[in-house]
């Protein structure tokens, strides 16, 4: 958030084994700062004194995490801390990815400044830099009308999803969305679509950072934000896609006079982000009673106050005041949106009187059954399901697969990421076909293809649908999961992760298992369990393959193995792509019949103690690890 000398101080080369050598630069940087001071050009006076006052305090260390690298621009856009420096989400960073991914899209849009871009974002705040999401939006908005692209900028908070829809609906050039997701509070985020309505792909991230590299000093007016304020380029689309889009996802309702009258009560939680009345107006969108919203999390809040992380995905830990709303309200569902309302979590109150919270993978089976079931309500031509197709990401449950088999249509496994199921529905759309429904594990799900994106909004009303639907024939949702498994065969996952924060350890624990034995070598074993294959998506090898290369696309920037098992378990070690943590993934599949779901979970679990014990060692005194 300041000018290009600050910028170019070595602090990155602050790290000298020398005390001497370390003081010598501490001087030399302190130095320039005060020499040059009347150059700085930082418009949030925050900020910038942030930087001064670690300057003045000879404060190396900090100023070699703020300065010492540039975030990396890549599929998931930007996600860092707010902060100053180049390596932290702030004014000057925003400015300079937008006048990046400006120029970027003037070489691909001939049209863009007739069509023109939107931008949305969520409501996380960083007092201490004077960071927010809403500056970031204005300051990106500032950037775009500057060079005379028209922007649609949203007046208010939205979920994440109605970004990619505007797109699409409008038919812009691009999106953003301001934010971190279900990050730690202090950090936040800048995500980009496609003119497809989905997340950018390769070779889109590269390019996009490269322009961003050759626009680093902000243009004459990139920080004048009165320019737009009565700009003709910017419009409020707030009120016109908040009602289209309602309307849109209605097309998913297929039992309103069940709605109407069901006697099923939810509880909703927005874990203090801005999905709660947004999902009010999807229930009320399929005439369904308004939820109880939680009323310590229903509003905005960026401190997260209530809960340690802000992600449903981490489970009840997340739910404890949702419970105790449920058990006041006598409601026996819980839905819980993730901070920007693209992910949706669900419990269900059992016979026991204990919560069961849904996996990512037992819900996306739900999902996907109902989807198809309802489908096949509307559409009585047997021969049209060969047009229908699912998606899934290759680490999540095979269980779609399942069920496709059985009932004719196509299922697609793609990379992790709704990025590449997005791109792919959007390819099959173009082809005709017809695409019902798409999930990821981490309990992103896709109803309804008028959102190329995971969609907690629509999936919640789609939930509560399905749970009304089944109480109308005595059957709950977890007793529902059983029938889909003995229909379709059982699948049993688990899956955790490490924290690393070491980029060393895990390229050592990931090119260990790739020389296992000498090299380009894997194991041929984990614990008692022989390995009958791999896949690894990093270099581009799978030994199932005639020609030993992997048919999904690789990514040398990310790790990524998967290992086939004798007894027909799969497991996938990855990096993940937002967050400091080396996620794992496992599951066994049996036929429909007479399996043992207790006994397939007792072989899950030694197959995964096998895998930590065996995978992960010796570099395990540098992970933290958390539940499986």
């Amino acid at each position: 958030m300041i000018s290009a000398h600050v910028q170019s101080l070595p602090v990155h080369s602050l790290c000298s084994k020398s005390a001497s050598e370390r003081e010598r630069k501490r001087k030399t940087t302190r130095e320039r700062a005060q020499a040059e001071e009347v150059n700085i050009t930082e418009e949030n006076p925050q900020t910038l004194e942030i930087v001064k006052k670690l300057v003045a305090d000879n404060n190396i260390e900090e100023l070699n995490v703020c300065f010492g690298s540039r975030m990396d621009f890549g599929t998931a856009g930007l996600r860092s801390a707010m902060g100053a420096g180049t390596s932290r989400m702030n004014d000057l960073t925003v400015i300079q990815t937008t006048q990046g991914f400006c120029r970027y899209l003037e070489q691909h849009f001939i049209d863009l400044k007739e069509r023109g871009v939107v931008i949305g974002f969520d409501a996380r705040a960083h007092p201490a830099s004077g960071g927010n999401s809403k500056r970031f939006a204005t300051l990106a908005a500032t950037v775009f009308v500057s060079h005379g692209v028209p922007v649609f900028l949203f007046s208010s908070i939205t979920p994440t999803p109605f970004v990619p829809y505007t797109v699409t609906y409008k038919k812009l050039c691009a999106g953003i969305m301001v934010t971190a997701s279900h990050n730690p509070k202090q950090d936040n985020g800048y995500k980009v679509y496609w003119s497809n309505g989905s997340q950018i792909i390769p070779p889109h991230d590269a390019g996009i950072a490269s322009a961003i590299e050759e626009n680093l000093e902000p243009w004459p007016q990139s920080w004048d934000e009165m320019l737009i304020k009565d700009s003709p380029l910017l419009k409020d689309p707030y009120a016109e896609i908040n009602r289209h889009y309602f309307q849109d996802i209605q097309q998913h309702c297929f039992h309103r006079n069940i709605n109407k009258t069901s006697k099923e009560k939810f509880v909703h939680t927005s874990v203090h982000g801005v999905g709660h009345e947004f999902v009010k107006s999807a229930f009320k969108a399929f005439d369904l009673a308004q939820p109880y919203a939680v009323p310590e999390q229903k509003d905005p809040d960026p401190e997260f106050s209530t809960v340690k992380y802000p992600n449903p995905e981490e489970g009840k830990g997340v739910l404890t005041l949702s419970f105790a709303l449920a058990a006041k309200e006598g409601a026996s569902i819980i839905l819980a949106n993730d901070p920007d309302a693209d992910r949706l979590a669900v419990a269900e109150k059992q016979e026991s009187g204990e919560w069961k919270v849904f996996s990512g993978n037992e819900l996306g089976a739900l999902l996907g059954w109902w989807m198809f079931t309802c489908w096949k309500e509307q559409n009585k031509d047997p021969a049209a399901v060969k047009d229908v197709y699912m998606l899934a990401s290759t680490v999540s449950s095979k269980i779609l697969r399942a069920i496709a088999v059985k009932e004719g249509f196509h299922f697609e496994e793609t990379l992790t990421g709704f990025k590449w199921m997005g791109n792919r529905s959007h390819q099959l759309l173009e082809q005709g076909k017809k695409v019902l429904f798409a999930f990821e594990e981490a309990i992103g799900y896709m109803c309804s293809p008028v959102v190329l994106d995971k969609d907690g909004v629509s999936a919640a009303a789609i939930t509560a649908e399905m749970a009304c639907y089944l109480a109308t024939k005595d059957t709950s949702l977890s007793q529902q999961l059983k029938h889909i498994y003995e229909e379709y065969g059982y699948h049993i996952t688990k899956a955790s992760y490490f924290i690393c924060y070491d980029s060393e350890t895990i390229k050592k624990l990931f090119n260990r298992l790739r020389n296992f034995e000498g090299e380009g070598t894997y194991p041929k074993t984990c614990g008692s369990f022989t390995v009958s294959g791999v896949r690894d998506l990093t270099t581009g090898y799978d030994s199932n393959e005639s020609d030993k290369k992997a048919i999904l696309p690789t990514s040398k920037s990310s790790e990524m193995l998967t290992f086939t098992f004798s007894n027909g378990g799969v497991a996938t070690m990855r990096t993940s792509g937002t967050e400091p943590k080396i996620k794992y993934y496992a599951e066994i599949c049996a036929p429909p019949g007479n399996s043992d779901p207790e006994q397939l979970k007792t072989e899950l679990k030694s197959l995964v103690d096998a895998i930590v014990e065996d995978f992960f060692e010796p570099e395990k005194n540098n992970l933290t690890p958390q539940p499986q």
